[in-house]
């Protein structure tokens, strides 16, 4: 029996009381709160469930279980975990006393089906319009930052788009835990290590990327930017790894921006504020922002934005290439809403021609020259 088999059967044992909600397709994500408090996340909307574990005891072993599958610890000098099931699905913990009322327990769950740019349309997420402009952009090498808060589907367009990579080049993609499955062929999936009771063994996201520029990459996918490791992202875009895709949380697109310039300044590397802001203005060229509406519990893309350097004040220059526009709602409760063009053109309009991809442009002819 592999080791893997072991940890999967012993992570069922362990997570039985909530095997169902596991099974369960419709649900996204189970939100434990303390042993007897246990949410679900069905189609963007919260529901309360029935189901509990026996004992706080018997909660805190699954999230030890968990912790000895994927080598890391988890301790009151350690108590917050980021981890995955033998699945793939996410997995994040925080224990007593860091968590007052309890163990919590929070478990992304794995699609086994990975969502394309189609399906994302079908849903009503994006337009055929602007899925064809961001997969131009993605073969124009423009460096793009997908934007929104927490369960907005942020990792799973990153997916998506990154489908529009050709399947020749060399991809690294970095996460702090592991989530991406990109569809081609040549892809190295780097994951961030905790470090031991000692300090030893640990590795971080920015550790991985510093490496990876070493490993001869075309692509850079990071899956979420949170730290210092934003410095080197930036850097490299603007040095000759261009074409990078990344998430980070920001409400919009400039604060996005801002982010980016704050994370920067995390570094271990002392720079003043208006060299980060500089570097931010010109390493990113588009955000795509997200956003999840509590109506319906739908995740829609609502804007697209070109970043193109500083103005006179020094702030970022934005200007919108698609907004998202609300009609009202469709008989089964759903939002009714289309992403159009504001009718701005980039200020790269003519680099696709240029670069031989007019054969490319079908529905999105008013952006491009």
């Amino acid at each position: 029996m592999s080791r893997e088999a072991i940890f999967e059967a012993s992570t069922e044992y362990f997570l039985s009381p909530i095997a169902d909600l596991l099974r369960d397709e419709s649900v996204t994500e189970i939100m434990v709160n303390g042993h007897l408090e246990i949410y679900v996340e069905r189609r963007g909307r919260i529901e309360t469930t029935s189901v509990r574990f026996a004992s706080e005891d018997a909660l805190l072993s699954a999230v030890h279980n968990i912790a000895q599958w994927v080598g890391r610890e988890i301790d009151p000098e350690r108590p917050v975990l980021d981890a995955r099931l033998p699945n793939g699905s996410r997995v994040h913990a925080i224990i007593p006393p860091s968590a007052r009322r309890g163990t919590c327990l929070t478990i992304r769950k794995f699609s086994r089906n990975v969502l394309s740019m189609d399906d994302l349309i079908g849903y009503g997420s994006l337009s055929a319009q602007a899925r064809e402009f961001l997969e131009i952009c993605v073969r124009l090498r423009k460096n793009i930052l997908i934007s929104g808060g927490t369960g907005t589907g942020k990792t799973v367009f990153l997916g998506a788009l990154s489908a529009a990579i050709p399947e020749e080049e060399r991809i690294i993609v970095i996460e702090d835990t592991s989530e991406l499955r990109l569809i081609q062929k040549h892809c190295l999936y780097l994951e961030a290590q905790q470090a031991d009771s000692f300090g030893r063994g640990g590795l971080s996201v920015r550790q991985l990327f510093v490496n990876s520029l070493r490993m001869r990459p075309d692509r850079i996918v990071v899956g979420e930017v949170r730290s210092g490791e934003a410095l080197d992202l930036i850097q490299s875009m603007i040095s000759g790894h261009a074409g990078s895709l990344s998430t980070v949380h920001a409400n919009t697109a400039r604060d996005a921006l801002i982010r980016m310039e704050t994370l920067s300044l995390m570094s271990d590397i002392e720079i003043p504020i208006y060299v980060a802001r500089a570097q931010v203005a010109s390493a990113i060229d588009l955000v795509v922002q997200l956003s999840r509406f509590s109506e319906d519990g739908s995740r829609k893309v609502t804007r697209i934005t070109e970043a193109f350097g500083l103005d006179e004040n020094n702030q970022f220059r934005l200007q919108d290439l698609f907004v998202c526009q609300l009609h009202g709602k469709r008989p089964d409760g759903m939002l009714e809403s289309e992403l159009v063009p504001t009718g701005v053109r980039p200020t790269f309009a003519s680099a696709a021609t240029e670069q031989g991809l007019h054969e490319r442009i079908q529905l999105s002819q008013g952006l491009w020259n």
